[in-house]
């Protein structure tokens, strides 16, 4: 697992990152300023997944339940009340965190697979009462036309903020990892048994893990509305959080922005794609066998490790 800490080059080049994104929208058309713009809140969702499934070892296989409740509070509260729309903003993720805290009470009595697998089946039902919540929810229609704040009308103004709360959430998420829960909580992930033996309560920093991430994924859904301006059920669906899983795995999920990168590619690639071919997921299949048998590591992590083992051996060489 990456440590997470930086050096001189990797901070150089995410100033210049920062920079091109800065200047994007002078140079870029609409299309591909909303495709960067939803490039960023999927990148976001998957590195909140990642927090623990990465560094905390949980099988969460059905994140995007906390991601579409986000979306569902921004929208039912923009649509079905008259509060100022930081209101909705705000609860979003809280909403999102409280669910995280709901379901993740109930799994983390269970380990591994069985975890898994009983948060699939919470997940579902959320998603079924969503679903089926025609006078609330609208069912499987969704919810069209979110009113946005009118400053964020335009696609540019959407994208700047987008822009600006995604590294925000990425600062704080680095800082939960090197923190001293953020060590403790990679601990757990890597010999429960001997964390639980020197007096670390695993469980609890297990339930914490997942608030943190339900609170980041109810962020991205906040953010894919403002985009949007809709929501639907498919957006909790179990098939969504096995394509965020996926973009962890391609990535690299033992690296801090390695889902960001598997989700810059899964995003590209369905959308360059799908315009050709409505086969997309046969193709999805397709890349995760060739994930497994090549890249285990993911792309980002098989780049990383190829660039310590060269680092390496050049020290060795003085």
């Amino acid at each position: 697992m990456s440590k997470g800490v930086f050096s001189p080059k990797t901070w150089i080049l995410l100033a210049v990152v920062a920079a091109c994104m800065a200047v994007a929208p002078q140079f870029l058309s609409r299309f591909y300023t909303y495709l960067i713009s939803l490039v960023l809140v999927t990148g976001l969702l998957a590195m909140s997944l990642n927090l623990v499934l990465g560094y905390g070892g949980l099988y969460q296989f059905h994140h995007a339940v906390f991601y579409g409740v986000g979306a569902y509070t921004f929208a039912l509260m923009r649509v079905k009340t008259d509060l100022p729309s930081v209101w909705a903003y705000l609860a979003a993720p809280l909403v999102a965190l409280l669910l995280s805290l709901l379901i993740g009470w109930i799994c983390v009595r269970l380990s591994k697979l069985y975890f898994g697998m009983l948060q699939i089946s919470l997940g579902s039902l959320v998603w079924a009462i969503v679903y089926r919540w025609y006078s609330f929810t609208g069912g499987d229609d969704g919810i069209h036309g979110v009113p946005v704040p009118e400053l964020l009308s335009s696609i540019d103004n959407a994208y700047y903020f987008t822009t600006a709360v995604t590294l925000l959430c990425l600062f704080l998420m680095y800082l939960v990892v090197n923190s001293p829960f953020g060590r403790v909580f990679q601990a757990t992930r890597d010999n429960p048994e001997r964390s639980e033996a020197i007096g670390v309560n695993v469980k609890r920093h297990q339930l914490v893990g997942l608030m943190v991430a339900g609170f980041f994924a109810g962020v991205a859904g906040s953010l894919f509305v403002t985009i949007e301006g809709s929501v639907f059920p498919d957006m909790m669906f179990w098939t969504l959080s096995l394509e965020i899983l996926i973009m962890c795995l391609l990535g690299g999920w033992f690296s801090f922005f390695g889902p960001m990168l598997g989700a810059a590619i899964v995003v590209v690639l369905r959308t360059v794609i799908g315009i050709h071919t409505e086969y997309w997921t046969l193709i999805l299949g397709v890349i995760l066998m060739l994930l497994i048998f090549f890249l285990p590591e993911g792309v980002l992590g098989y780049f990383t490790a190829r660039w310590g083992s060269r680092r390496r051996a050049a020290m060795e060489d003085l």
